[in-house]
């Protein structure tokens, strides 16, 4: 196995690890991204995501989209995990603690203060393998999020505020 950073010939690969994804998260209608959606994240003029892949011979396993963070409190960066995704075939064969070990190495490595993720309620194998790892869940914060309708609608105007 080979955990390495994505190239611009894994964004098919990678889209479909997103549908994947999306399907084991019952969120598929949700996940609307293209190959020239996650080409132009990865690799376009300003990259704002960063992605490792876990592959086998050519295959591509499972892998790792991130992007940095920043804590006021430490004021220092983070890495946030937006997702990790190992095929089923693969899963129990150590693909995600590799994954997750090379951006931990790379956290250390670059001076990060916090690696970071949320995890579905209901996904107890993964929050086992996270606690498995040393990760501690984060209890006491509620995550909001400002998308769709309601974004467009709050932040119409913004300027008009002035």
């Amino acid at each position: 196995m080979l955990i390495r950073l994505a190239a611009p010939s894994d964004v098919p690969a990678i889209v479909d690890l997103i549908g994947e994804l999306a399907q084991y998260e019952h969120l598929a209608h949700e996940a609307v991204a293209r190959d020239e959606d996650i080409q132009h994240a990865l690799f376009g003029e300003n990259p704002h995501v960063s992605c490792h892949v876990a592959e086998d011979n050519g295959d591509v396993m499972g892998f790792a989209l991130w992007f940095l963070s920043f804590s006021t409190f430490h004021g220092a960066s983070g890495l946030y995990l937006e997702d990790l995704y190992v095929r089923e075939n693969y899963r129990g064969q150590g693909v995600g603690t590799a994954l997750m070990k090379e951006l931990a190495q790379l956290c250390l490595t670059r001076g990060y203060t916090r690696f970071q993720w949320w995890v579905l309620d209901w996904n107890s194998p993964s929050i086992e393998f996270y606690k498995s790892i040393g990760a501690l869940p984060m209890d006491e914060w509620t995550v909001f999020r400002l998308s769709g309708d309601a974004l467009r609608t709050f932040g119409e105007g913004a300027g008009d505020l002035r």
